[in-house]
């Protein structure tokens, strides 16, 4: 890719650049400049890439180009996603450029009222962009069909497979019948994702994004001893001096107790895990998306929800579970190639647990203890560890 490449150069329409444009985009990503030639070609297409590396453009931008109108209750483009919220977060996405092309995008999820959904269907829906149970939900009631679709998207299919949704992926791909183009995008592509793109996608174009794989060595680790009494305050400091500032904890009722505490603390905080409702997790992210929410605390599950760009600072509240689980918690903040601080909390009998994880993630360093009035939890990437 050069770096004078635009996305005119890729083959997208006036109307879709000059909506990017607008929105001050004028340079692809490495896998928007991979993908969208062969998608616009009409080619099955396989995308390994992680979250944030601007595969929703990549996906979202040939089928809005490419896809038909819609009669009632009878979409031409599909996407299936995890969660609701990204649901949400890929028709905000690709809002513009759909208005731009005279597309209308929905998101169908569980959790939201089903009618509302029926209706806007029979009104007549270009994009539906939705989760696996819901869709199949109105399938079965006969609120939507998919006999008419050609163009279709599985996004984040390993964590589909994570979540135990394939089965209703597959489902879902088995109904839609002729000839139609399928894009596949996962972080990874072996086991049951090679399943899928075998049994559904037909010669696909791969192309794997390299260079956003998020390293440990794209991060600054920082582990930080603390006491019970004084944890909360220490998570606090270290918020205080970020924009943005993920903290997961291992309980949902850890998370609304540790929410609470911040705002005692001045730092604006929300929870965001399963039991919250739909429209205030989704209140939540909003805000902290657009910067009035400082941080989000939230559990693995949900954090699989979260796609925000800029995130400074992730705070392992409770250590995680294993080392993938630290890495996906630590790859909040490297995004789009942009690096980001990773902290974590922990108690005295919580040690050995940190040193066998700093082994697997090969990021051996000094656990400093530290109490929440020390100075450098203002910018803990200012020291070294080794010198404390």
């Amino acid at each position: 890719m050069t770096e004078t490449q635009t996305f005119a150069d890729l083959g997208l329409a006036d109307a879709i650049t000059g909506a990017l444009s607008e929105r001050g985009i004028t340079a692809p990503f490495p896998v928007q400049a991979l993908t969208i030639p062969d998608a616009l070609a009409g080619r099955d297409v396989c995308g390994k890439a992680k979250t944030g590396s601007g595969k929703t453009l990549a996906f979202g931008l040939p089928v809005l180009q490419l896809m038909a109108k819609a009669e009632p209750k009878k979409p031409t483009g599909l996407v299936l996603v995890p969660t609701r919220e990204l649901a949400n977060q890929v028709c905000d996405e690709l809002a513009p450029a759909a208005e731009a092309v005279d597309r209308t995008a929905l998101a169908i999820y569980g959790g939201a009222p089903i009618e509302k959904q029926i209706e806007k269907l029979e009104r007549g829906v270009d994009l539906v962009v939705a989760t696996p149970g819901r869709m199949i939900d109105l399938i079965e009631r006969g609120a939507i069909s998919v006999a008419a679709v050609n163009h279709v998207v599985v996004d984040e299919a390993d964590r589909m497979a994570d979540m135990g949704f394939l089965p209703q992926v597959e489902w879902i791909l088995r109904n839609v019948e002729f000839d139609h183009q399928t894009l596949l995008f996962s972080a990874t592509l072996d086991g049951v994702v090679n399943t899928l793109i075998k049994r559904y996608q037909t010669d696909p174009s791969m192309h794997e994004v390299v260079s956003e794989e998020v390293t440990v060595e794209q991060m600054t680790h920082r582990f930080v001893a603390v006491h019970k009494m004084d944890k909360a305050k220490v998570a606090a400091s270290i918020a205080k001096s970020a924009e943005r500032t993920i903290m997961f904890t291992r309980t949902k009722a850890m998370a609304d107790r540790l929410a609470r505490e911040l705002e005692e603390l001045d730092v604006k905080a929300a929870p965001i895990h399963g039991d919250l409702r739909q429209s205030s997790r989704e209140k939540s992210l909003k805000d902290f998306s657009d910067g009035k929410l400082h941080t989000l605390v939230a559990t693995d599950v949900a954090a699989r929800g979260i796609h925000v760009d800029d995130v400074d600072v992730v705070i392992q509240y409770d250590p995680p579970n294993d080392h993938k689980t630290y890495l996906h918690r630590a790859g909040r903040t490297a995004r789009a190639g942009e690096s980001g601080l990773v902290v974590t909390l922990s108690l005295w009998d919580e040690e050995l647990e940190i040193k066998r994880l700093q082994k697997r993630i090969d990021c051996v360093m000094p656990i400093v203890e530290m109490f929440s009035n020390d100075a450098r939890l203002a910018d803990l990437t200012e020291w070294d560890p080794a010198d404390a």
